[in-house]
């Protein structure tokens, strides 16, 4: 054995630095540096920079750029919106309502009831698809709207060709399902992309192709049907622009045009063309003058408002919405409103006469609520509402949200502006009552600190200890009107006003009576509202639960509580003869616990129907709960109130 130590040190020899560095620059790199200067000079972007964005953009960048080489100024216009929606995100139900709501608001040119189509069939289950779509990361909702669409006819074979020229562009095959609506002005096709390509991989879509690729393709193919447009079609065009109170074509040419806020237009003589062009520019800015929304300097300069943009697009909405009442409304004459919160001095009550989506990509809807005021209103849902949960024809109250009573309790709980779990349950579990779990609801309360400190209203200073505002109530409203559009929609009947009058149960018309609410309008709703109650109070009579002194009636005691004793008892008896099951009613302080079913409309309200198994239960049913169909849930009854739980400790909702 050898006892040296030469080996013990071994120095390794590195490359030689170059030029002060560290470490020598890799070959590639130089290239790519040097690549990006020459890039900068001629406005060219580096390849690092181009394999960055193609990585991230993948499918379709290059497409993008040699679409519509094949149009001109005469190609046929199409428009297109595309939302990409990312499922982990979106509300858990978003796929199968908006697949529900553009399979049943299609139809075909000849009104028939349509059906949702794809590639190869004119009638695709919409079940089997969105069983096969469930798990996908994301998903692409497109609008395409051709500007001659009723001239083409066949919307579904234009659709087919236009998604294979997409597959072609983005070189994969896709998966798609589609409808066509001709139930408006404007004929237009609804499609969902599924968010795979053919390998089962995410399908991602340049940015380029989204923004114009779509367009450019509709557009191509349009115009390949239907020809180039003539002269006189663009000269009609441009003349039915001029008058048009909404963003115009005409005004995307003059914001281009102004400098500094301000158009010069000089007389152009060289062509016909273009003496129409600057005839039509000229006339369209004397309308806007007439709107206030441009002033004439000179003979050839205009100044624009700052607002004009906002302005029109905000016309053009108003415009959409009140030709969406019309069409609700039919020949009923009413004086329309638009809701709105913030203004809103009463709450709005009255029918629903009409419903659908203002934005059909986001699923963002709409209301006509014929009011017993005598006029129309025009109502946008918070966002995320299902239409679904408020039936044509039924009686509903819309006005500004009122603060949480979470707000005001963790307000009135906190100590010189501090909340703290602990005191919170100690308070809570000084009044025990049966079924109430005062740790699950105190739990309810953290949750929604976290979301107002997410908000930035509250400030979280340790585990359990919160910073609360002194006007947290009045702040956590404003934030809930932000997120939902300000207005509060509470359902108050969903059995039409007609099947009320001699119906068994503690109708809305009977709260009416009870509270001795005034109808004043005589107009429209308001003077339906008021036969119907005159009505209904003979009906009570007839049976024995009220009584006329002179000019007063008189109503029994606990004239709603019968009602609505009377109505339980017989419809639970009814489903139990049906189903071979046993009922059971919920008292005060008792716990049903099961799968929620369906919902059910009496005429004493909307009902839960709980599956326990052997038997079912019916339980005060509560918006929030409607997400949950078909999962396990648990109520407790408190009094007329009602509290659900999902399972045994979250709250969900009181």
């Amino acid at each position: 054995m050898r006892n040296r130590d030469d080996d013990r040190f071994r120095p390794k020899v590195g490359p030689p630095k170059s030029g002060g560095q560290a470490q020598p620059q890799k070959f590639v790199s130089r290239v790519l540096k040097e690549t990006s200067k020459a890039g900068k000079r001629f406005g060219v972007r580096s390849p690092k920079t181009l394999l960055r964005v193609g990585a991230k953009l993948a499918r379709g960048h290059v497409a993008a750029r040699f679409a519509a080489q094949s149009l001109g100024p005469k190609g046929r216009r199409a428009t297109v919106k595309v939302l990409y929606v990312v499922g982990a995100t979106h509300h858990p139900r978003s796929t199968s309502k908006h697949l529900r709501y553009i399979e049943r608001d299609s139809a075909t040119r000849n009104g028939e009831p349509g059906r949702l189509f794809g590639p190869q069939s004119d009638q695709v289950d919409r079940t089997d698809f969105e069983r096969s779509v469930k798990g996908d990361r994301h998903h692409f909702r497109i609008i395409v709207s051709p500007e001659d669409g009723a001239e083409l006819g066949d919307l579904k074979a234009y659709t087919r060709q236009l998604m294979g020229q997409v597959e072609r562009d983005l070189g994969t095959p896709l998966q798609w399902v589609a409808a066509d609506h001709w139930d408006t002005g404007h004929p237009h096709i609804h499609i969902y992309l599924r968010g795979k390509d053919a390998s089962g991989s995410d399908l991602v879509i340049a940015g380029e192709y989204i923004s114009h690729g779509f367009r450019h393709r509709a557009s191509e193919i349009e115009t390949e049907w239907l020809g180039p447009r003539t002269d006189l079609e663009i000269r009609q065009g441009l003349t039915r622009e001029i008058e048009q109170e909404r963003w115009t074509g005409l005004d995307r040419t003059l914001k281009h045009e102004a400098q500094d806020g301000r158009v010069t237009l000089w007389p152009d003589a060289t062509t016909a063309e273009s003496r129409f062009r600057h005839a039509c520019l000229v006339g369209r800015l004397q309308k806007l003058e007439a709107l206030g929304l441009a002033t004439k300097r000179d003979v050839t300069t205009w100044e624009l408002a700052p607002h004009a943009e906002s302005t029109l697009r905000t016309m053009g909405e108003r415009g959409d919405i009140i030709r969406t009442m019309q069409r609700a409304l039919g020949a009923a004459r009413r004086a329309y409103a638009v809701f709105d919160p913030a203004a809103a001095q009463i709450p709005v009550v009255g029918r629903v006469a009409g419903k659908g989506l203002a934005d059909e990509l986001a699923d963002r809807g709409y209301l006509i609520v014929d009011g017993i005021d005598g006029r129309a209103h025009y109502v946008a849902t918070p966002a995320h509402t299902d239409l679904d949960t408020y039936p044509m024809g039924a009686i509903v109250e819309v006005g500004e949200a009122a603060p949480r009573p979470a707000d005001e309790t963790i307000r009135r709980v906190a100590q010189d502006g501090v909340y703290r779990t602990d005191r919170h349950l100690e308070i809570a579990s000084e009044s025990p009552r049966a079924g109430f779990d005062p740790q699950a609801f105190v739990q309810s309360h953290v949750r929604r600190l976290e979301a107002l400190r997410r908000a930035g209203l509250v400030e979280r200073l340790d585990e359990g200890v919160w910073r609360v505002p002194a006007d947290l109530p009045e702040r956590g409203r404003a934030y809930d009107a932000r997120r939902t559009g300000g207005a509060h929609i509470e359902l108050r009947s969903g059995v039409p006003l007609q099947q009320q009058i001699r119906a068994i149960g503690a109708t809305w018309l009977d709260g009416q009576l009870v509270s001795g609410s005034q109808i004043t309008s005589t107009a429209g709703f308001g003077g339906e509202v008021r036969a119907a109650l005159n009505h209904r109070t003979e009906y009570l009579i007839e049976q024995g639960l009220a009584n006329r002194q002179g000019q007063r009636v008189l109503f029994a005691q606990n004239l709603l509580n019968t009602l609505r004793t009377r109505d339980l008892d017989t419809t639970l008896k009814a489903m139990e003869a049906d189903s071979g099951r046993p009922h059971r009613v919920l008292t005060d302080g008792q716990r049903a616990t099961g799968i929620y079913r369906r919902a059910i409309d009496l005429p004493s309200g909307r009902y839960a129907l709980l599956d326990e198994g052997k038997g079912f239960s019916l339980v005060p049913w509560r918006p929030v709960i409607e997400p949950r169909l078909g999962q396990s849930l648990s109520a407790v009854m408190q009094g007329e109130r009602v509290s659900w739980e999902l399972g045994r400790s979250r709250g969900l909702a009181r």
